[in-house]
């Protein structure tokens, strides 16, 4: 049925088998256009062994996931789902669990400071906080309002909020587990906008239990794949763990939806089909992946 097609145009979050590039090839596909920055669900040499191009949009709307990492970072200083719980039980009382800290007291940590990265630097910065980047590759466009740490575990502990903002890679696949969470100022924060399995969500949810971490804002999900983005209203959910994730009052889970407004949407689908017409032209598209 596909076999009339030169390309596929898709959303993939899940992985596919290396036998699906072999039968593409076969079938005369040259192209798989991903409506996404991430291409982690791709194996990539595999493609490029069966000559399938992999293209991707690197930059559809780095304003989408920046404002709703700083969202996070508000909801959980000011305790939002827990409070949403009380007063839906109509408890509108005061106590120090619902006892917040300003931004500008705060030292807001950003790991990777890509497009997405500095974004969110330069609207926490406009709430006055302290901010501290850690990154292989540093932008000087942030120099004037961001300190750059070298030593990652110095990082660690020199913050008081850490916002992720770094494509997943085999080297920092589970980059926050035990041992990191440890290194942490305790009592800390943690924001994750950016790729599921660079944390441990095992150790996350110890590191909540000790206290370690005060809270979490959780975008992205290591094991999200067969829930996302799937309507399991009335269904049983067979991962303990993320209902965990679900229940806790101090865990915001949304289900990566933080690149999903309207000019994100429109830029993901109008950079994808350029991608493919530029491919069926015969030109190399910059956002070639697996050249």
């Amino acid at each position: 049925m596909l076999k009339t097609f030169d390309g596929l145009s898709l959303q993939q979050t899940m992985g596919i088998s290396n036998d699906i590039y072999i039968q593409l090839s076969k079938d005369g596909f040259r192209q798989i256009a991903q409506r996404s920055a991430g291409i982690d669900m791709y194996n990539l040499d595999i493609a490029k062994e069966n000559n399938i191009l992999i293209t991707n949009v690197p930059a559809y709307s780095p304003n989408s996931v920046a404002e709703f990492a700083v969202g996070s970072v508000l909801n959980c200083l000011r305790h939002t789902k827990l409070i949403n719980k009380r007063v839906t039980n109509h408890n509108f009382s005061w106590d120090k669990s619902i006892l917040s800290k300003e931004v500008r007291e705060l030292t807001i940590g950003i790991l990777g400071t890509g497009r997405i990265g500095q974004l969110t630097v330069e609207m926490l910065k406009g709430f006055g906080a302290t901010l501290i980047g850690y990154d292989l590759y540093k932008n000087k466009s942030l120099e004037a309002i961001l300190t750059y740490e070298d030593n990652f575990n110095t990082f660690l502990a020199s913050c008081d909020v850490i916002s992720i903002h770094m494509p997943l890679t085999e080297e920092n696949y589970h980059l926050f587990n035990e041992e990191t969470f440890t290194k942490m100022k305790p009592g800390s924060i943690l924001i994750n906008a950016s790729r599921g399995a660079i944390v441990n969500t095992n150790d996350l949810i110890k590191a909540l239990d000790s206290n370690q971490l005060a809270s979490c804002a959780l975008d992205t999900y290591e094991n999200e794949m067969p829930f996302v983005t799937k309507d399991f209203n009335n269904k049983p959910i067979n991962d303990p763990v993320l209902e965990e994730l679900i229940q806790r009052d101090d865990v915001i889970y949304t289900p990566h939806i933080a690149f999903y407004t309207e000019t994100a949407v429109t830029n993901l689908v109008s950079g994808a089909l350029d991608s493919c017409l530029a491919i069926l032209n015969g030109e190399r598209p910059q956002t070639i992946v697996n050249l």
